[in-house]
């Protein structure tokens, strides 16, 4: 069974991905990443502190910021911070990305050490914050690379590429990276955080309009890794091994 998918993409097909590094001259790593329309612009920086919690423990930490700048969708947002709060989502979204970066660092390789990744969402076309951790990774590698350059750690922290892509179910059938046109509809929605091992960072799945099978899960995972294998060659192109 086939699906109309806009620009007659294939059903397995990811959008055009684009990771652009080195646009931010300021930061230790930065990122443009694009998924089809969606950019997200990723930064990377380092500081000299850890959180309280991990005071004397010898130990690094790595955390992430996300948030939409006010034209990133069809009509003006206000700033969260002129709302005094961030929302919900936007808790959510940059905790998942904190974790997923975590999951493939060695904090004590980090030394005591923090580094922050930054995403803001330039245009938001569906796919916001897997667009973002894939872009993370490659703003972290970049970050941690110079560090083992400069002398400040020994070895690199970084034990594993991680990488994210959205699947859902679209009239009836499976299909991989979606744009906002086919997410605001579908079905069912997932989010896959995958590690190069192979490994599963976190699965978000919802059904939407109805529930889904076990079969159309499988389907959507199946997708879902072989999305995320296109995307570690990507991240390996815009960082190669130092």
């Amino acid at each position: 069974m086939t699906a109309s998918r806009p620009f007659d993409r294939p059903i397995d097909s990811l959008r055009t991905v684009t990771l652009e590094t080195g646009v931010n001259r300021y930061a230790e790593g930065s990122c443009l990443v694009a998924f089809g329309h969606t950019r997200v612009l990723v930064t990377a920086s380092v500081e000299e502190r850890v959180p309280p919690f991990l005071r004397g423990r010898g130990q690094g930490w790595v955390t992430a910021e996300y948030g939409m700048l006010p034209r990133a969708t069809h009509t003006r947002g206000r700033r969260e911070a002129s709302e005094g709060k961030q929302s919900g989502r936007t808790q959510e979204i940059q905790r998942l990305i904190g974790r997923s970066l975590r999951a493939v660092v060695d904090m004590a390789a980090l030394g005591e050490r923090q580094i922050s990744l930054d995403c803001d969402v330039i245009q938001a076309d569906g796919g916001t914050r897997t667009a973002a951790i894939t872009g993370a990774w490659v703003a972290l590698k970049q970050a941690t690379d110079l560090l083992v350059r400069e002398g400040m750690i020994t070895r690199s922290p970084l034990i594993d590429q991680v990488a994210a892509v959205s699947c859902g179910v679209c009239k009836g059938v499976p299909v991989l990276d979606l744009e906002y046109e086919e997410d605001s509809n579908a079905e069912a929605d997932a989010n896959f955080v995958l590690t190069g091992n192979g490994d599963i960072v976190e699965i978000q799945a919802t059904g939407e309009k109805r529930g889904f099978t076990r079969g159309e899960f499988e389907a959507l995972f199946g997708l879902a890794e072989k999305g995320i294998g296109e995307l570690f060659a990507l991240q390996r192109a815009a960082v190669p091994a130092a």
